[in-house]
């Protein structure tokens, strides 16, 4: 079971990581790379927030119901 908890803790990190990339680059805070369809897009606030919410969420889950 230690296994799938760490695994899990690490898939959610990740989440949440792509989840900050994607509200930076749709609020323009993180423009790269410039030529991006990403930039100063505001779908891609609420898209990185949501995928955010459940990196946070499986990394919860996994603390706490994976013993």
């Amino acid at each position: 079971m230690q296994i799938l908890r760490v695994s899990l803790i690490v898939f959610g990190a990740l989440l949440s990581l792509i989840g900050l990339v994607w509200i930076g680059q749709g609020s323009g805070y993180f423009p790269y790379p410039a030529s991006s369809f990403m930039v100063n897009q505001s779908p891609w606030i609420l898209r990185g927030a949501l995928v955010l919410v459940v990196g946070l969420v499986i990394i919860w889950a996994s603390r706490r119901f994976i013993r």
